[in-house]
């Protein structure tokens, strides 16, 4: 019963670091299309809202049931899969923390620009820009992660 219990939170962290971060982008590009300060504020406050809420509490929980899932089957952390998990793993933290600062600072920015009836300034784009490049190597690396969990591949290191 422990077994599964940890599994399915396991899962569930996983869906939730998946489904959040894919709507998240898809929001802030839908938002940034329109080019309205008032509606990207809005968006984005509701965006740094979730990767609060909902991505930390799933980013947080994913090592703690993970570790106690290879204790409880008894994999060690250094099997191939775990492994280069943990490493991807790390990898979209290296992502996803800079890319939180991000949304932000593009927040404010929009917040600001809104109150002052002015576009967005030409900082907020650039931002924009990293923001945009940084989802597409992290958010494949969480598929990754997904995939290596639900095939669970001989990796021989």
């Amino acid at each position: 019963m422990w077994y599964e219990l940890l599994r399915y939170a396991h899962v569930m962290g996983a869906c939730v670091l998946l489904g959040t971060g894919a709507g998240i982008a898809f929001f802030m590009v839908i938002s940034n299309r329109s080019r309205d300060p008032r509606l990207i504020a809005h968006v984005s406050g509701i965006v740094v809202l979730a990767d609060t809420v909902f991505t930390a509490t799933a980013a947080v929980a994913q090592p703690i049931t993970g570790y106690l899932l290879t204790r409880e089957v008894g994999w060690s952390l250094l099997e191939g899969w775990v492994l280069v998990s943990l490493c991807l793993y790390v990898f979209v933290g290296l992502f996803w923390l800079p890319v939180v600062w991000i949304q932000i600072r593009m927040h404010r920015l929009a917040v600001a620009a809104a109150e002052a009836g002015t576009k967005l300034p030409e900082r907020y784009h650039r931002l924009y820009r990293v923001w945009f490049a940084f989802g597409f190597p992290a958010f494949f690396a969480v598929m990754a992660i997904v995939w290596l969990m639900l095939t669970r591949p001989d990796l021989s290191l």
